[in-house]
Formats: structure tokens, C-alpha cells, sequence
């Protein structure tokens, strides 16, 4: 019987496995700036994007899901929450992000491939939502009666208005990249790393979708919708074996009976007492003369006292 368990091979990098440095840092780089200029291409839609942002509103609360409110009502009981709120808003996403994929390119290399292409995909397809589907955030529209936390606590990464933002594109926010790429950190250290304490990285995620929400930057359809584009991605995307198993230990006998290859009591088959035979290979019998001679290992039972008598 063979026993294994699926933890990650995370005892040394495999050197084999990690791609070439320069390469991977411009396909990033490459990457990271087509969806800049992607977003910039897909600015201008206003009249769709406060259109769109209405029917998302109102699909929320014909779905009953929790207002947004509720949640910036929250932060906005103390200023240095929802400045640390937006902080977190404006500086953790690249960063956090950046450094998760330099980790695992040098500590777990099987990993980071995976990782990078699930992030490429969620990015791409993002993109394209983002063009076919302009959103206004829920602190544009009137309907929400929610407060640009950025623009009146600070810091914010937006311009004061959409037509003036050279920076972002502020129609942007169907699906939440911070929410996608935050889950992508979390899930990526939990299969990556074997530690106790390697689910404290879920609360990375929690605490973007609370600040995405409470700073009115997004609705929480951005985040289910985002949730179910990654689980496409990883399911696509999947691991490679070495990088998923490792061998506990190898095949051993099962205590209520033998396994294949291992000497068995003849009388078991019906034979002599005291005997042994073996359930293996059945004996090849010679062609001339009709003598049967025993295949290479078949009475290894029988002859391994005399081997082990005549080496001492």
C-alpha cells in the first residue's frame, strides 16, 4: 500500500524549475503596463458607467445582500480608521502582490509559474470586463448616498474627477482586482507553505474586501464576481503533481495479509507445510526437452537462508 500526503515539497527551491530572472521581469513589466494603458483605453464611458451602476445597485438589493453602508459606517466612526482604511486601500494591493511573486520565484518555483499565469489570466479577463462593461463605484452614484472616503480623509490614488484622472480609469470597478489579487496571495501562501499559521494570510483578503467596500471604491457584486473568475483561472491552471505530493512512504506489507511479490506460506495455496512460495511471476518452462526451469527471483524465498548462511 502506498501512503502520501499532499503537502507542498518546500524543503529547498527547485532550482530546475524557476524561469529565467530577466525574462520573467519583463513579461511583468509588460504585463503590468498593458493593463495600464488597457484601462486607460477603456476611460470616457459615463453616461454606461453611471447606467451600469444603477442596475448593479439595484441587482444588490434584489439579491438582499448587505448595503454597503453599513460597512463605511463603520470606518467612519473614527478618522484614523478610515484614513488607515484608505492607506491600506492605496498602498497594500501592487506591493503586496509584487512581493508574493518574488518570493515564491525564489523559494518556491513550481509554484510561482502557477501563480503568475492565474494572475495573468484574472488580469486579462478582467480588462476585458472592464471595456465591455464600464461601472461607475459606488461612491459616484447618488442612489448609494455613500462618501468619497479618499478624496475627503485621504490618501486617495484618484484624480478629484473622472475627466481629469490621467492616473486611473475611475469606471473601472466591475470586477475588484484588489479583492482577486488579494484571495490569489492568500491562496498561493496556503498551498506554498506548510505552517500553522499559514491561514492568517485569508485575513489579507478579508480586510481588502471590508476596505474596498467601506471606502465605497467598490460594490460587493465586484468582489463575487471576481471570486468566481479566479476559481475558473485556478481550476485551468492547476499545479503540477511534483509540486502537489510527496511520497510519505514507500509500499509495505499489509499486516492482514501480504502484498504482491512478498513470500506467502505454501499451505496458504494448499501446499506442503513449511514450505514457501511465491505470489509472482509463474515459473517459465524451457523450450528444448521439456525441463521447467524457475524464472530469475522465483524461489528467492527458499534461497535466501543459504545466501545469508554462505556470506557468514
Amino acid at each position: 500500500m502506498t501512503y502520501a500526503r499532499t503537502e507542498p515539497t518546500d524543503q529547498e527551491p527547485d532550482i530546475r524549475a524557476r524561469p529565467p530572472l530577466v525574462r520573467e521581469f519583463l513579461l511583468v513589466a509588460g504585463l503590468f503596463l498593458a493593463y495600464k494603458f488597457g484601462r486607460q483605453a477603456a476611460n470616457g464611458h459615463v453616461e454606461e458607467a453611471f447606467r451600469n451602476a444603477g442596475n448593479v445597485w439595484d441587482l444588490e438589493r434584489a439579491l438582499h445582500l448587505p448595503g454597503e453602508g453599513a460597512v463605511q459606517g463603520l470606518l467612519l466612526h473614527s478618522q484614523p480608521l478610515i484614513h488607515a482604511a484608505n492607506t491600506y486601500y492605496a498602498a497594500v494591493h501592487f506591493p503586496a502582490t509584487a512581493l508574493f511573486l518574488v518570493w515564491l520565484y525564489w523559494r518556491r518555483p513550481r509554484h510561482y509559474v502557477r501563480s503568475r499565469r492565474v494572475l495573468a489570466a484574472l488580469t486579462g479577463a478582467a480588462l476585458v470586463l472592464h471595456l465591455l462593461f464600464p461601472l461607475a463605484p459606488p461612491r459616484m452614484l447618488p442612489a448609494a448616498g455613500l462618501v468619497d472616503t479618499g478624496q475627503v480623509y485621504g490618501p486617495t490614488v484618484y484624480g478629484q474627477t473622472p475627466a481629469t484622472d490621467t492616473m486611473a480609469n475611475q469606471f473601472a470597478a466591475m470586477p475588484s482586482l484588489h479583492v482577486g489579487w488579494a484571495v490569489m496571495v492568500a491562496v498561493g501562501l496556503i498551498v506554498a507553505t506548510r505552517s500553522r499559521w499559514r491561514w492568517l494570510w485569508l485575513l489579507h483578503p478579508a480586510l481588502t474586501l471590508l476596505v474596498v467596500v467601506g471606502t465605497a471604491n467598490h460594490y460587493w457584486l465586484d468582489a463575487i464576481v471576481v471570486g468566481a473568475m479566479l476559481a475558473v483561472a485556478l481550476a485551468v491552471f492547476r499545479l503540477p503533481l511534483s509540486a502537489r505530493t510527496v511520497p510519505a512512504r514507500q509500499s509495505r506489507p499489509d499486516l492482514r495479509g501480504s502484498v504482491e511479490g512478498a513470500p506467502v506460506p505454501a499451505y496458504a495455496g494448499g501446499g506442503a507445510p513449511g514450505a514457501f512460495a511465491s505470489v509472482g511471476p509463474s515459473p517459465s518452462f524451457g523450450a528444448a526437452g521439456g525441463s521447467a526451469e524457475p524464472a530469475d527471483g522465483a524461489d528467492a524465498g527458499s534461497r535466501a537462508p543459504a545466501r545469508a548462511g554462505a556470506a557468514r
